[in-house]
């Protein structure tokens, strides 16, 4: 594909090495299945356009997985690395990790000021760490030097002369030296620290003086940090005009605590809209793994917080669902007569049988995209049944011979009956607009009755309506659930 688009490039690829990968979900605090780069692959292009112009293709070519995409060429790192990373789900659906960059970011990673070998690991050359930690030692004396003459003039100037000056070398409370970018404030020292010293921070002290936390530290000082034990971070922290994160690492970490939290409360908020909607339409036995599958999401979860955030609509993975609904697993209703190719009637499949007459039990009304069992009665052919209808489980144990396997033909009917039962608040007018919201869908209402209690004030309806499919039945009750006074509205079965 890079070819075809007349890109030159060089590809290389890795597997994550065991140590690290348990090294990350430490760090993180992430289970192993959200470790998106087991399996790596770096691309290496000329020029910066192409990095993007790459990005572009991978993205096309495979899924990507959505918030696992980190643009550090727009962004550096403070240590000044440069890349494009991003997470996709490649082939055989196995989750590929993406690195995009430059040959001149390559050798910088590797080997040039940026030190990238400090992020990733610490089996680095030996002399580039005895230079590294020289350099720190150097630093100390000078600073100790300064201690010692006050403010000296030439030491200024050899320092200012002999450092570079996009840094800034200040000290923790225990004599250790950091290293920050330019310009950083003493939030941006929390954060280099630890990130939960970042999170609690709720003040500071630089030379023993308390300092607000958007201060701009200056090489040579001695910051403390003042923190809560249970403190979170702030939105305002964010706010770049407000001047409390300078550092795009200090930064990161605080829109990932968000992020998190958000991605909490979306799970659970995509958990309890699906569970309420399978409940609603009678759903058993969904296999939350393989309709996640079907929707390409990464994990259950993942599909969750999608809902949850509005960003995967609720119907498609209700459809998923119907889908792959499978029948019941015990033997006894998993019985298929040997002989001819199934004889579609249109509506059913009916399967190794000659033509017979097909009817929709009464006691649980299954609809399209219902798994569906059918058992031969002795007079009106075979009945059709849901496979969790507890009238065939009864039916199977007196005659398990008579069980037989069915499925929806290409060709079902227009439309099907079902139980509707809604529950409520009783009021003036709750049936005549119960009955407006069906009129105005164009639902056939073929029977309804209604019973209250006036000493709680409730009231029931029961009522037998006409859909033509499970999607339908689900926008139905929907509608139903925001009518004034409703406590609930879901499909029953006898």
């Amino acid at each position: 594909v890079l070819g075809e688009a007349g890109l030159q490039f060089n590809i290389s690829g890795r597997a994550k090495h065991i140590y690290s990968i348990w090294r990350k979900m430490q760090r993180k605090g992430i289970g192993f299945s959200q470790v998106y780069d087991i399996r790596a692959v770096r691309i290496l292009v000329p020029e910066i356009r192409d990095c993007y112009a790459t990005l572009g293709l991978v993205h096309g070519l495979w899924r990507n997985i959505p918030n696992e995409f980190d643009d550090y060429i727009a962004n550096p790192k403070e240590n000044g690395y440069r890349s494009l990373h991003t997470a996709v789900i490649g082939p055989e659906g196995k989750i590929l990790e993406v690195q995009i960059r430059t040959t001149q970011m390559h050798e910088e990673s590797e080997l040039g000021v940026c030190a990238h070998w400090r992020y990733k690991k610490s089996d680095v050359p030996s002399n580039l760490a005895s230079s590294y930690e020289e350099k720190i030692a150097w630093l100390r004396q000078v600073l100790d030097l300064n201690d010692v003459i006050g403010d000296s003039g030439d030491v200024v100037e050899q320092f200012s002369s002999d450092l570079a000056q996009d840094r800034v070398y200040v000290f923790t409370p225990n004599g250790d030296v950091v290293n920050l970018t330019y310009g950083a404030t003493p939030l941006d020292f929390a954060y280099h620290v630890h990130t939960e010293i970042g999170h609690r921070c709720r003040g500071a002290k630089v030379n023993g003086a308390i300092v607000p936390l958007t201060y701009t530290l200056q090489t040579g000082e001695r910051v403390e940090i003042l923190t809560s034990r249970q403190g979170v971070p702030k939105r305002d922290w964010l706010q770049s005009g407000l001047g409390y994160l300078r550092t795009s690492r200090a930064r990161a970490k605080v829109q990932h605590w968000f992020k998190a939290q958000a991605r909490e409360d979306n799970v659970d908020a995509g958990r309890h809209l699906l569970e309420r909607e399978f409940r609603r339409l009678a759903l058993t036995s969904v296999d939350y793994r393989r309709v996640a599958d079907k929707v390409h999401m990464p994990t259950v979860d993942d599909m969750y917080a999608a809902v949850g955030a509005g960003d995967l609509v609720y119907a498609t993975v209700l459809n998923a669902a119907q889908s792959l609904v499978e029948k019941r697993t015990e033997p006894q209703l998993q019985v298929a007569r040997p002989g001819n190719d199934p004889l579609s009637r249109g509506q059913i499949r009916v399967q190794g049988v000659g033509n017979l007459l097909t009817h929709m039990a009464g006691c649980c009304k299954p609809l399209p995209g219902d798994a569906i069992t059918g058992f031969i009665t002795r007079v009106r052919g075979v009945s059709i049944h849901r496979s969790d209808c507890g009238r065939l489980l009864d039916l199977q144990e007196s005659a398990p011979e008579r069980v037989i396997e069915v499925a929806w033909g290409e060709s079902p009917r227009e439309n099907y009956e079902v139980d509707v039962a809604i529950e409520a608040y009783d009021r003036q007018g709750l049936l005549r607009d119960t009955t407006n919201l069906f009129a105005n869908a164009r639902i056939n209402v073929l029977a309804i009755a209604t019973q209250t209690n006036k000493k709680k004030h409730t009231a029931t309806m029961r009522l037998t309506v006409e859909v033509p499919d499970l999607g339908a039945l689900s926008k139905l009750l929907e509608r139903i659930s925001r009518l004034s006074n409703v406590v609930s509205v879901a499909r029953v079965s006898e």
